[in-house]
């Protein structure tokens, strides 16, 4: 979801000490820009699987925030996962760790956010959490809260007016 009405800059000016920027360490890999929406958390261990069973519920406008514990050595996202949230009205994918495919997943018209890109597709284990606040980016990422992500960066915390 697109709304020129705001950016993350006006939103930290406005709001400093409600919304939260996450630390520039995100490549933007999806083919929507400037996207936002409530939070809905999950946290996997190189396992591309509890990714996708969430991807396949209702988004409703929302940003899955996947912690992938930072690793690089397997994708947990790629084209396949990304159309699926698309059509499933998620707004967008934060992925702490690696996604894969991102020739194609730059078409599809949704935000993706992640730590890089390594070709291996992850499956190893079950998720530890799921809709629960997960820390990392020198950020928290708490479900119900709001993430905005425009080309200046990503920013989190509450609803607020205007945005």
């Amino acid at each position: 979801m697109s709304d020129a009405r705001w950016a993350t800059a006006d939103l930290c000016d406005a709001h400093p000490n409600v919304v939260h920027p996450v630390l520039a360490v995100f490549h933007d890999f999806g083919g929507v820009r400037k996207f936002h929406g409530p939070i809905a958390t999950l946290r996997v261990d190189e396992d591309y699987r509890p990714v996708l069973r969430e991807l396949e519920r209702e988004g409703r406008g929302r940003v899955l925030v996947v912690d992938g514990g930072g690793s690089l050595h397997r994708a947990i996202l790629g084209e396949r996962l990304l159309h699926t949230a698309a059509r499933n009205g998620w707004a967008g994918v934060i992925v702490n760790g690696a996604v894969r495919d991102t020739a194609q997943t730059r078409e599809v018209p949704i935000g993706l956010r992640a730590l890089g890109v390594v070709p291996q597709r992850g499956e190893s284990g079950e998720p530890d959490h799921v809709d629960q606040p997960l820390t990392f980016a020198g950020a928290t990422f708490a479900p119900g809260e709001w993430l905005w992500a425009d080309a200046d960066g990503i920013v989190v915390g509450p609803a607020v007016d205007g945005a």
